[in-house]
This record gives C-alpha cells, sequence and structure tokens, in this order.
C-alpha cells in the first residue's frame, strides 16, 4: 500500500493528522480481494493440509548425548552420563539423532546420514562436540554445518555438512580447548589443518515432498579437494526404541526388499520396508545401492559395561561393519529395528557423488525415480564452498 506524503490534512491539537485521508482509502478500494490474489503453492499446502504436510521435517536433533533429557544420574551430571564416546552403542531413551536427517513429528521413525572417509576411528553418524568442563568456554559443538533451507511445511529442506578427508581430530580438539584458559580464543575444527587443501566433502542433503507422507532425498557428496578420495555412505532409516522401558512392549520391524529399476535396464531398486503400530507401512527405496544392513537399535552392553548382549545384533553394529570389517555384526536375515543403504564410491577432484532415495507410506513401487518425480533442482552454480568460507 502507497503511503500519503502529502499535506493535505490538517493537524489537530493532539498533534493527529486531519480526516482527509483520500489517498489512503483510494489504494484499500484499488486491492483485489484474499481470494483472488494468487497463492504460491506452500501456501495452498498450508491451507489445504498444513500438519499432514509437516508430519515429517527436521525434528531430528543432530547430538542427543550429553543432554538433560537422557540424564538418570544421581547428580544431574548429564555431560559425564552420557558421553559422546557412548552415544554410538547405547540408546536414547526419550530422542535420537543423526546427521542431516528428519524423521516424523513424533521420532518414531528417524532418517539420517553416516558417513565414513576410510580414516576416520569412528563412523560419523552424529555431531560431535566438548562438553562444559572440556570447552575453554563450555560446551560447544565443534563441526562445520548450515542449514540452508525450509519451508514452512518442509515440503524442501536443505543442509550441507564439511566433512574432511581426513581423520577426525576428536582428540586434538579436546585437548588443545581444555587447555587454553577462558581468556584465549576457541580451537575449532578450521584451526586443526584437517581442511589445508580443500581436502574435504562438501555433502549436501535435500529433501523434496511429493505428498505429505513421500519424501524424495538426495545426498550429494562433492570432492573438493585436488585428488580422487573414497567415501561410504549410509542412509539409515531406524526406529526410536519405545519398546525397552516397560510401557509399550509393541516392537515395529524394517526387513528388505527390492523392486526393478525405474528405466529396463537398470539394476533393481533395493528397499528398506518399516512396518510400526501406529505409522503403518513406509518404503525407503535406495537407487544403486551396494548392500543393505541390518541391526537392532539396541545398547551394546558387553562394550559399555562388560555384560553379555541379549542380541548379537546392536546399535553400533554399522560401525564395526564397516570400519572394522565384522561381517558378523549385521544380520543377515535382513530384518531389524536400524537399517542402512551402504554405498562405497570414489569422486575425482571437484566430482560429484549423487545418492537418491525416496521414503513414502504404502506400497505405490512404480515411478519410483522418473524424470517426472519431483526432485529438487540443481544447486546454483558458481556456489562452491559457500555458505562460508574456511
Amino acid at each position: 500500500m502507497a503511503r500519503s506524503t502529502g499535506s493535505t490534512g490538517s493537524t489537530g491539537s493532539n498533534g493527529n493528522t486531519g480526516s482527509n485521508g483520500n489517498a489512503e482509502t483510494a489504494d484499500l478500494a484499488d486491492m483485489p480481494p484474499m481470494a483472488a490474489r494468487s497463492e504460491t503453492a506452500e501456501q495452498q499446502r498450508l491451507d489445504a493440509h498444513g500438519p499432514a504436510w509437516r508430519r515429517w521435517g527436521p525434528y531430528l536433533s543432530e547430538r542427543a548425548w550429553g543432554t538433560v533429557r537422557e540424564d538418570y544420574s544421581p547428580d544431574g551430571s548429564a555431560w559425564d552420563y552420557f558421553p559422546h564416546d557412548h552415544a554410538r552403542s547405547r540408546v536414547y531413551r526419550w530422542n535420537e539423532d543423526g546427521l542431516l536427517g528428519l524423521c516424523d513429528d513424533h521420532q518414531r521413525l528417524c532418517f539420517a546420514l553416516a558417513l565414513w572417509n576410510g580414516k576416520d576411528p569412528l563412523l560419523k553418524e552424529r555431531l560431535f562436540g566438548l562438553t562444559g568442563s572440556e570447552g575453554n568456554h563450555g560446551e560447544d559443538v565443534k563441526e562445520c554445518y548450515w542449514y540452508l533451507d525450509s519451508t514452512p511445511t518442509h515440503s524442501y529442506l536443505r543442509a550441507l555438512y564439511k566433512y574432511p578427508q581426513a581423520a577426525f581430530p576428536y582428540a586434538r580438539l579436546v585437548e588443545e580447548n581444555r587447555r587454553r584458559s577462558r581468556d584465549e580464543g576457541e580451537y575449532e575444527l578450521v584451526d586443526t589443518g584437517v581442511f589445508d587443501g580443500n581436502r574435504y566433502f562438501d555433502i549436501v542433503v535435500e529433501y523434496a515432498k511429493a505428498a505429505p507422507d513421500d519424501v524424495l532425498i538426495r545426498v550429494t557428496a562433492t570432492n573438493r579437494g585436488a585428488e580422487p578420495a573414497t567415501l561410504h555412505l549410509l542412509p539409515t532409516l531406524w526406529f526410536r526404541n519405545t519398546w525397552a522401558w516397560g510401557r509399550d512392549d509393541r516392537r515395529p520391524t524394517l526387513a528388505a526388499g527390492s523392486v526393478p529399476g525405474s528405466v529396463p535396464g537398470d539394476p533393481e531398486i533395493r528397499v528398506v520396508r518399516a512396518q510400526h503400530p501406529d505409522l503403518q507401512r513406509y518404503d525407503l527405496s535406495c537407487e544403486g545401492a551396494d548392500d543393505l544392513l541390518f541391526t537392532e537399535n539396541e545398547t551394546n552392553l558387553q562394550r559399555l559395561y562388560g555384560v553379555p548382549n541379549p542380541t548379537p545384533y546392536v546399535k553400533d553394529a554399522f560401525h564395526d561393519y564397516v570400519i572394522h570389517g565384522q561381517t558378523e555384526a549385521v544380520n543377515p536375515a535382513q530384518t531389524g529395528t536400524k537399517a542402512a543403504a551402504l554405498y562405497r564410491r570414489t569422486a575425482g577432484p571437484g566430482e560429484s557423488i549423487v545418492l537418491r532415495l525416496r521414503l513414502r507410506r504404502g506400497r505405490r513401487l512404480s515411478g519410483l525415480f522418473t524424470s517426472g518425480s519431483p526432485h529438487p533442482s540443481p544447486l546454483p552454480e558458481g556456489e562452491g564452498i559457500t555458505p562460508l568460507p574456511l
């Protein structure tokens, strides 16, 4: 609406503008009624089925270890009760975490990305950081990641994580920050030199919804370094453990399946079929995956406490399988409550690895990755190592 700056009105004794106001009245009269205005596709989603479109979103924390929610210590020492070293092996009760992930609005079924560069001591499944006693300025995450896009209904999401090609300097970050005083600057990941020579991957994860219960997923890993580099990518689907606490013993299941490729001659599409008492059935279709891995979202009691595990398949099975080659860690029957599609890929300098997946409800198996599917458009040219230089 245009503002009138003319002097046709008079000013009364109370200092308010007089009652002429014809310019503003004309502007209001000329405006089209609300119903006649064109709406964006996002506004139409909000108006028609807003809550349904928001059922899936970025509600998955990148870090749940060391939080008050998971603290059962007698003295309230949350940081020490559930440290980062326990996170890969120990089941959460109240919430889950994952890297650039999403979940339903009750966090029953979760999806996130895990990574391994062939050198890390750990499978990268969640963010690393310092506890309050470790950081010279207190609690602090020590990673490089950005949230880039999200519509109000989460019909489109995009995030970026920078993954070093060298071993992640976990111990060095803890030791150096602990050594520094409060008067000194923090020792950040970029200060360790792991990004020198651009030896890292830009990991971009995008989500685009074709419907409230139909999410297309694209993972793009770009080698920013000057030499070829190998990367293991594990898009992971799992259920939050709600059955081990004596309140609801109904146990959901994940199982393997497959469907033909979208185009004749294409490799088959591996499928993880998720069945939950409340969510019903969802399928995660994984184009071109090398294998599917299955385990249980159960605590590894043997590793943490020296107590025999009631099941041989536990939460950190993918860590042991990928990094240590322990094939017996995963369930050969390909069932469980945690599953991952395994991709082993090598990218030359400046090259990108692209994965396509689709998480959707029901048994609709046709047209999974056809050209008409609503995948988000490619990233803008020249984006490089945005959003911030290293």
